[in-house]
């Protein structure tokens, strides 16, 4: 049989087998629901290492001891953040308004499994939506199938062991676009967590299904005066390092200030950045974007010392990071773009107040909603980013892709984060279990229509009152300017 058929009929198969395992699973209590994450949590913890080799090794993006790092976030952080949420049966209830709130499922949740994060984000969703009470149904990026279908697997095992009824979890083993396609416009699908690229977000939009998808980031990274620029800097390269950069919230950019322009480039270069020559720039940026206009994926997760390989350009033993200076944004420079690898795009401004304006400029260009990272001293400056900057997160004095997903702040612990209605995404949060579910409302009747009534009534006599105490002053203010 043709692939695609078998990948949609793969997706039927597997949305009625959650359907109906979703059915009994939504009358579980909340206690019984985080007995199940929590054997899936401490179950995939002991094949993290593994899991991220696979990951490593079938994609050929990043470093597969950053990929552990991911998949502990998830299982450990995440986990932990989620364990003692409220999220089914009675969430609150106040007797005095007579108002009581109830946690609803969303139904059958369609993961979309990106192989940037493949492992991790796999994780991190079946734990989010069983957590919610919902099935999930995952659609693993074909370059990623295996690794992804291990980690489900070693899931499943857990979740079954520990009561959750059978097929509440599914992976397409044959993932085609269409296969997603028909995953995502399924009638029984009550919510896609779209993580992948431009494309597939937005068909998640037109879908036809609610959706809460994730567009590229190409977050800017401002050096402002006050800055500590040598922990500015360590912070922005052990972002863009970490895993080789595949994560869409590490920086795209360093925008700087003029007075300190040469000392942020010396501080870049001591700590294992290299300045491309205009030459090597338009090398290496022919070789960024492929004829359409998309990131090319053999630079992806791939280390500045390959890229440069890749490209035939000799750089300095131990470079981490290349950077170029820049002055344009536009569709035209593959260095305004996002750049899921250890590549920077480097601009340098006047003033603050420039600075912030190439940000935007960048922002609005490719990465509206996501995240901006800022690293200051000066709190009205940082302030005057928080109230005019197009995102979702402006992160201060931290690493872009570990603060951005709540690694090193306080940010809720997520891996699909919402780039809210100036991104085109329906939420601007850190996804997590909250977002999967509907709240039931139930409210007591407090009043009769006759007090209703009344009300209306007394405010009808409140304005006559009013009309006639101005129309008083208005004829005093006349007599008196007539007297005189």
């Amino acid at each position: 049989m043709d692939k695609d058929l078998l990948s949609i009929q793969e997706v039927r198969d597997l949305v009625a087998a959650s359907k109906e395992a979703q059915k009994k699973y939504a009358r579980f209590t909340q206690e019984k629901i985080d007995e199940i994450i929590y054997e899936i949590s401490m179950e995939i913890r002991k094949h993290s290492s593994k899991l991220a080799k696979m990951a490593h090794e079938e994609t050929g993006f990043g470093k597969w001891e950053d990929k552990i790092i991911k998949n502990d976030f998830a299982s450990v952080n995440c986990y932990e953040y989620i364990k003692d949420m409220k999220t089914v049966g009675i969430l609150k209830e106040d007797k005095v308004q007579g108002i009581m709130e109830v946690g609803v499922p969303v139904g059958i949740v369609a993961g979309l499994i990106p192989s940037t994060n493949p492992t991790s984000t796999a994780i991190y969703k079946t734990l989010i939506s069983l957590k919610a009470g919902n099935g999930i149904v995952l659609s693993p990026h074909p370059s990623a199938k295996n690794c992804i279908m291990e980690a489900v697997k070693i899931m499943k095992g857990a979740a079954y062991r520990a009561g959750a009824p059978e097929g509440l979890i599914g992976v397409l083993t044959i993932p085609s676009m269409e296969g997603t396609s028909a995953l995502m416009k399924h009638k029984d699908i009550g919510s896609i967590l779209a993580t992948g690229g431009e494309a597939m977000v937005r068909a998640a939009y037109s879908s036809g299904r609610p959706a809460i998808g994730v567009g590229p980031g190409n977050g800017p990274a401002f050096i402002e005066r006050t800055a500590d620029i040598p922990k500015a800097v360590k912070r922005i390269f052990d972002s863009k390092t970490f895993d080789n950069g595949v994560i869409c919230a590490s920086e795209q950019s360093i925008i700087t200030e003029k007075i300190i322009k040469e000392g942020v480039m010396k501080e870049v270069k001591k700590q294992g950045g290299y300045f491309l020559s205009e030459i090597e720039s338009e090398k290496l940026g022919k070789f960024i974007l492929r004829a359409n206009g998309t990131m090319n994926p053999q630079i992806v997760g791939k280390s500045a010392e390959n890229i440069a390989k890749l490209v035939g350009i000799t750089i300095p033993e131990g470079t981490k990071i290349l950077l170029s200076e820049q002055r344009e944004v536009s569709s035209k420079n593959p260095y305004a773009h996002e750049k899921l690898c250890p590549i920077l795009a480097f601009f340098c401004e006047e003033n603050w107040e420039d600075a912030c304006e190439k940000s935007i400029e960048i922002l609005m260009f490719e990465g509206k909603g996501h995240t901006l990272i800022i690293h200051s001293e000066n709190q009205d400056v940082i302030k005057e980013f928080a109230l005019r900057k197009p995102v979702s997160r402006l992160l201060v004095n931290t690493p872009g892709a570990l603060g951005g997903i709540g690694a090193t702040t306080n940010l809720s612990p997520a891996l699909t984060l919402g780039c809210g209605a100036v991104g085109g995404s329906s939420t601007s949060d850190n996804v997590t279990p909250m977002n999967l579910i509907n709240i039931r409302r139930i409210a007591w009747g407090k009043r009769e229509i006759e007090d209703i009534r009344k009300i209306e009534k007394n405010n009808d006599k409140k304005k006559e009152d009013n009309t006639e105490e101005i129309e008083n002053m208005i004829r005093k203010v006349v007599k008196d300017i007539l007297n005189k």
